[in-house]
């Protein structure tokens, strides 16, 4: 049976757009169309849809509002669209903290030559963000890109092959590095507002966003946590009781000069992910070898595997979210299955784990 979509977007041509494009894919199948909020809020209770496309600026009821009463009414996965702009960031926050699971660039341009791209990634998601079925509204949570591997397929539960805990105590790390993506947002917040604002270990946090969002992501935790955040710039010092948010469409890597500093390059096209974990985890293990701490979060595909592995070889210490409290179960089940995580937490435990383990 396909999955069954609701479009809620005040733009006739935008519902006419997404309504062709999505048909296109036999596994999807949209069975209604909504013009503003309100109106998708009465079809949603109606229809009962697998998965909502919101928009988020509308007139009668914004997304956000809707977003906040399906929710509360009939949970649903919801994918957001987004403008690419700092106003829209905000707003696509507001809306993942509601309760919608991720969000995609509104690109009239991209959606009118229906391009490629755009195609393959609206299906991915919407097929993804499906199969995971409907959050409480108390645990909403998004976010992008194509991951190199499928590991969203829903399937039986994964043990965590925790490895083996050396003989001699772990050396205290001396820095902390999270990543995430699709449920980022909400997940990184849920662990750093569970930090003392004397949290004794510089923090860098990989969450994959655009480049018009990790500044507003950045402000938002900074205004909720109790240690400092901000997104990183180019030679950005690492100390206790900051937290460092690499920037949207560049790569940030760990430079071991003073006391330890970040240095924020351009991307690399061959690159899938930016910010990508793997690059940020991989240049920690050069520079810092046993003595950090890597914790991946919920997100698709399985960035950060990779250089979970070379920390690993250099002793160093890999925890990752279980499968019951992630969004999207790829990346952490990817770290699990490799044989790379010491520990497998819910998302609930992890910031108080790290506040009394590292801390």
């Amino acid at each position: 049976m396909p999955v069954r979509v609701l479009i809620v977007d005040d733009s006739h041509f935008f519902q006419t757009r997404l309504k062709d494009i999505i048909s296109q894919n036999p596994s999807l199948k949209v069975i209604g169309v909504a013009s503003n909020g309100q109106e998708g809020v009465q079809k949603a209770r109606e229809l009962k849809p697998d998965i909502i496309t919101m928009d988020f600026e509308m007139p009668v009821m914004d997304g956000v509002t809707a977003v906040r009463q399906i929710m509360a009414d009939n949970p649903t996965p919801i994918l957001m669209f987004s403008s690419l702009t700092y106003e829209g960031a905000r707003i696509t926050l507001d809306a993942l903290d509601a309760g919608a699971l991720d969000f995609i660039p509104k690109d009239f341009a991209e959606v009118s030559r229906n391009a490629i791209g755009l195609t393959q990634k609206l299906h991915e998601r919407l097929l993804s963000l499906a199969r995971q079925g409907s959050k409480p509204a108390s645990e909403p949570v998004p976010r992008p890109v194509k991951p190199a591997v499928d590991f969203t397929r829903k399937s039986a539960p994964v043990p965590p092959r925790a490895t083996p805990s050396p003989s001699r105590p772990a050396a205290k790390p001396r820095v902390l590095i999270i990543g995430a993506s699709t449920g980022g947002p909400v997940a990184l917040t849920e662990v750093l507002t569970k930090l003392p604002a004397q949290f004794s270990v510089p923090i860098v946090l990989v969450q994959h966003m655009p480049e018009s969002f990790t500044k507003a992501f950045a402000e938002r935790l900074n205004r909720l946590c109790r240690i400092e955040v901000r997104e990183a710039v180019d030679g950005d010092i690492l100390r206790p009781g900051l937290a460092l948010l690499a920037p949207g469409g560049k790569q940030l890597m760990l430079d071991k000069r003073g006391s330890g500093q970040v240095r924020v390059i351009e991307d690399d096209a061959r690159v899938s992910y930016k910010p990508c974990l793997d690059i940020t985890f991989g240049s920690a293990a050069n520079t810092y070898g046993d003595r950090v701490l890597g914790v991946v979060l919920t997100g698709m595909g399985s960035d950060g595997c990779k250089g979970a592995e070379l920390l690993k070889q250099r002793g160093a210490r890999i925890w990752s979210q279980d499968q019951a409290s992630s969004v999207i179960y790829g990346m952490p089940m990817a770290v699990v299955r490799a044989g790379l995580t010491d520990k497998v937490l819910a998302l609930k435990d992890i910031g108080n784990s790290l506040a009394s383990e590292v801390g």
